[in-house]
């Protein structure tokens, strides 16, 4: 059994910009059309749920990295991040590339200012 762990931190204002400035594109590029469907639903805070969401998968994929074969086999929409039914975030990979995971926790943490997520996967 292995362990490794990932962290990143991101400010809302930046993803905000992104997404701004390239509108659909960026989303598009970034995230899966579920998470798009449920950060738009969050209205007002939609920019925190979409860095926290992005924070999130810069933390899966530092965790991940040095386990794929070549890293930049695996892309954005490789993986998301959706909530259960009691609101606890899951990480679902949409790739056959992430291969050995017997588990993947994740904890998303988000303020006005700054989004942070981290990830702890078990390998085989």
């Amino acid at each position: 059994m292995n362990i490794t762990c990932g962290t990143d931190i991101i400010e809302i204002d930046r993803i905000k910009k992104l997404i701004e400035d390239a509108k659909e594109k960026a989303l598009d590029k970034i995230f899966t059309k579920k998470e798009i469907e449920y950060c738009e639903s969050k209205n007002g805070v939609k920019y925190q749920h979409y860095a926290v969401r992005f924070a999130a998968k810069e933390a899966i994929f530092k965790a991940i990295s040095n386990k794929l074969d070549n890293k930049f086999d695996i892309s954005w929409n490789d993986v998301e991040i959706l909530n259960d039914q009691n609101g606890r975030p899951e990480v679902n990979f949409i790739t056959t590339k992430v291969k050995g995971i017997q588990s993947i926790e994740i904890s998303l943490s988000h303020c006005k200012e700054y989004a942070v997520a981290t990830v702890v996967a078990i390998w085989s």
